[in-house]
């Protein structure tokens, strides 16, 4: 909550040991590297990653914050990868060659498989970190590399050099072989996962490049991947093409047609009317009173806190289990209904932002998980502690991606603000680290209230969701219906925190559009102000215009998508 009534919205590093590379045995001195930078798109201004490929499909190119130009690379690194990228060049034997490169962010490394690597702890802008090393008497190629470290949070990179001449004086024009026998090894309604025999080459393959159609999806380093964020019933047709140090491709491989599963991600199926309820606040009312006026089932329950040493609990002060919480929740689980609890929010201490690491904040979320036997979890990403974090929010969507995979149908939820337009500079943010973490996060939600004194608020949503989709679409690649199927909308009845008035008849407005439009979750704070008070202003335990009891969570509750 902004106010008391608002909304809840919005030993450590042992540097890996290196060694100069083996001269042992080099008779010739070392040459020395003429200046010239023999990496390929070392700016990343292609606006793609090739040819570098980056551990865990967590590199992307990204427009901001660079050093020069318009593009810089970030590594989305999580508890389980430090989002290594690497690019393999050919290099001529016994000459000595310079690494430099700016980095951002918290703990970077950069270097030289088997070979010198230098680091810095955690610039607030761009440094230049720049190493030398020495190829040995038969060495014809090297992998540069650059990294950051486990659960430290996203890394920024940008023009990266090596300094040198060209191996072999370009005398290598032998492309790979072709790949083999290139299958689907499995699929989703929103990924495809490839295999294939390896390429041979005269030198040595360095990367394989994956495409759907004539577009490059992947580079990898090995003989399988997995290509995310397709739309569900789709076909797709995939080739694979080898590449060595020297620049040389080969042919594609033969194309294997998927199609992916019906449905997509975790939007199939998956329809909820969630109304807030916050037993800490507002004249809590009973709940199964509610339910059996409305018909509406789910509940989003508030807020779940850290009450310290990353342990959750109600409000961060009311016991996880034994309380008025469970109280509640008992009386809906026994009415037919059930609760989704909501993590986070405005204020408070919270566990994505209080938890160490995503591992330990995965484990939180368990606890809770376990104590309730759920089906559903909502993170509630606001404040410039979460929502304008990026390690935070990397942590967040890493231990839901952890608890997703533990829990088997666990639906995962993050709400956040917006503006009229759509999902802000954090909010595009949160999805692309999303999409880079490969976190399937079934639903993202949207806030569409407090944009500033907006009048319109059917109209502002409406075009908040829209924005949504959008982004969306262009991030993951889905069509409008898997676009819509992932989204949710979470208002606020009555008076907002900025004066702003959604009226039972707007709200049914924008009931009946999320309807139309098939979207997956629809909510609002909060049942606690779901009664009238014409005039009262905004408060705690009514809507402050006048309306009948619980007149939203009617509203809500017809809400099918």
């Amino acid at each position: 909550m902004r106010t008391l009534l608002q909304r809840s919205r919005r030993a450590f590093f042992a540097l890996v040991g290196s060694a100069a590379l083996a001269l042992a045995g080099a008779v010739a001195l070392p040459g020395t590297a003429q200046a010239a930078n023999i990496l390929s798109n070392p700016g990343f201004e292609s606006g793609g990653l090739s040819p570098w490929s980056c551990t865990g499909n967590l590199g992307s190119v990204v427009s901001s914050p660079v050093q020069a130009g318009s593009k810089a690379l970030a590594g989305a690194v999580s508890s389980s990868d430090n989002a290594q990228c690497s690019q393999t060049v050919a290099v001529q034997p016994n000459t000595t060659y310079s690494l430099s490169g700016w980095v951002r962010g918290s703990y970077v490394y950069l270097g030289v498989n088997g070979g010198a690597s230098t680091w810095t702890s955690s610039p607030s802008a761009y440094s230049r970190l720049s190493v030398s090393f020495t190829t040995g008497a038969s060495q014809t190629s090297a992998t540069i590399y650059v990294h950051g470290w486990y659960a430290q949070g996203t890394y920024y990179a940008d023009d990266i050099s090596l300094d040198g001449p060209g191996g072999g004086g370009g005398s290598d024009t032998q492309a790979p072989t072709a790949p083999t026998g290139l299958t689907s090894t499995g699929k989703t309604s929103s990924s495809v996962s490839l295999s294939w025999s390896a390429s041979s080459d005269n030198v040595g393959v360095t990367g394989y490049d994956v495409y759907s159609g004539s577009n490059q999806v992947l580079t990898v380093s090995g003989t399988s991947a997995t290509v995310s964020g397709l739309s569900a019933g789709t076909s797709y047709t995939f080739t694979v093409k080898a590449r060595d140090a020297a620049g040389n491709v080969s042919a594609a491989s033969n194309a294997v047609a998927v199609t992916t599963n019906a449905g997509s991600g975790g939007g199939s199926g998956f329809k909820q009317a969630a109304p807030y309820l916050f037993e800490g606040w507002g004249d809590p009312p009973s709940p199964s009173t509610v339910m059996s006026a409305t018909g509406v089932k789910w509940f989003t329950m508030a807020f779940m806190l850290d009450s310290g040493g990353c342990n959750p609990a109600w409000d961060g002060n009311r016991p996880l289990t034994g309380g008025v919480d469970q109280t509640a929740i008992n009386q809906i689980r026994s009415a037919g209904g059930d609760i989704v609890p909501s993590f986070g929010g405005w204020q408070g201490s919270k566990l994505g932002a209080n938890c160490s690491s995503a591992s330990a904040l995965a484990g939180a979320l368990q606890r809770v998980i376990d104590a309730y036997s759920l089906k559903a979890i909502d993170m509630d990403i606001e404040n410039t502690d979460e929502f304008e974090n990026e390690a935070v929010q990397a942590r967040i969507l890493t231990a839901l991606k952890t608890v997703k995979a533990n829990n088997p149908g666990l639906k995962t939820i993050v709400t956040f603000g917006t503006s009229t337009t759509g999902p802000s500079y954090y909010g595009n943010r949160l999805i692309e680290q999303a999409k880079s973490l490969n976190a399937d996060i079934d639903v993202f939600t949207i806030m569409p209230f407090d944009f500033g004194g907006g009048s319109d608020m059917y109209g502002n949503t409406v075009n908040a969701a829209e924005g949504l989709k959008a982004k969306l679409k262009s991030t993951f690649g889905w069509d409008d219906a898997t676009a819509y199927s992932h989204i949710g909308i979470s208002g606020m009845n009555g008076l907002s925190d900025q004066q702003e008035n959604t009226t039972p008849a707007i709200w049914t407005q924008i009931r009946d559009w999320a309807n139309g439009h098939h979207i997956a979750r629809l909510a609002f704070w909060a049942v606690n102000r779901d009664r009238p008070c014409p005039g009262g202003g905004v408060v705690s335990n009514c809507s402050g215009i006048s309306q009948s009891n619980w007149q939203f969570t009617s509203i809500t509750a017809g809400f099918t998508g």
